[in-house]
């Protein structure tokens, strides 16, 4: 973050992605030092003073209204993830004793039996900062088979999505389309953040990707947001082979609480096939064997 604040990055990159003809601007042949639209252009295009915006931009303002926002968001082509985040961003930040350490982050018996509840079913529980907080069998082994079954039991062992995402060759073998994944998971990121700007391990989570990844780097950057929400992915099972999963994002009513992302295939599809041969493959070994009945003999 620069000196300025989240906000002013936020619309300075935004900004510079905007070019004059995706807004309807004639620009004439000029050749421009930078790319992306001018100050000056982007508040002729929300209906505001260049010197307001230019102070909103370089974070001397933090009074900007919901129309305000509203305009600038759709001068700037904002979808509704988009919009929301402008609006978070621009909320004046509390004053008073710094935010100590944030609770570690548990389920809800409710959500446990929900997950216990899809046995056939790959289902995983994220917190906001993408911890793995819990998965059933065969969610555990269509992410992250090669990990250790238990590990989201530890708090200090948790596995983390978006660090796997980025940091693990299996993860990353996992999806055939990677890059459009890695998107996504940082722009739930970017989202998250905009929520909590002053969660302490989840600027840490960001500052290492930042340092590890370049590629992380360069996508957080661009300061695009997207809700993980329902999405289509191709994944490279090195278990039961190439399948294309929808993966949902299920949300607490709250909307603060840890989220359920449940893996699915069109029914009778080859990829349900999958999925009903990876559950059989992950289930417990008792439960795949057939029993064997004594033999009774008669003399």
């Amino acid at each position: 973050m620069n000196k300025h604040g989240h906000l002013a990055d936020f619309l300075q990159a935004r900004r510079g992605q905007l070019r004059p003809e995706d807004v309807g601007l004639r620009t004439y042949g000029e050749r421009r030092r930078v790319p992306g639209l001018r100050r000056e252009e982007l508040a002729m295009l929300a209906g505001i003073s260049a010197p307001y915006y230019t102070r909103l931009e370089q974070g001397q303002s933090r009074n900007a209204s919901r129309e305000v926002l509203d305009a600038i968001a759709s001068a700037l082509q904002l979808d509704e993830s988009e919009r929301a985040h402008l609006h978070a961003l621009a909320r004046a930040p509390k004053r008073g004793r710094p935010a100590g350490r944030p609770r570690a982050e548990r389920i809800a018996p409710a959500t446990s039996a929900l997950l216990a509840a899809l046995e056939s079913t790959p289902a995983i529980v994220i917190g906001r900062r993408s911890d793995v907080l819990a998965w059933n069998r065969p969610g555990h082994g269509l992410f992250a088979g090669h990990l250790d079954p238990g590990s989201p039991n530890d708090p200090g062992q948790r596995p983390n999505m978006a660090r796997l995402m980025f940091l693990d060759a299996h993860t990353r073998d996992l999806y055939t389309d990677w890059p459009a994944k890695a998107r996504a998971v940082v722009g739930n990121l970017r989202l998250t953040a905009g929520r909590y700007p002053d969660d302490p391990l989840l600027a840490g989570l960001i500052g290492e990707l930042t340092m590890r990844s370049p590629e992380f780097a360069t996508m957080w950057a661009d300061h695009r947001i997207l809700a993980c929400d329902v999405a289509d992915y191709e994944m490279r099972h090195p278990l039961v082979g190439t399948l294309t999963v929808t993966q949902q994002t299920l949300q607490s009513p709250q909307g603060s609480g840890p989220s359920l992302v449940v893996a699915t295939a069109d029914p009778g599809s080859p990829f349900a096939t999958a999925l009903n041969l990876l559950a059989h493959a992950t289930a417990p070994q008792e439960a795949t064997q057939p029993r064997h009945v004594a033999e009774t003999h008669t003399t």
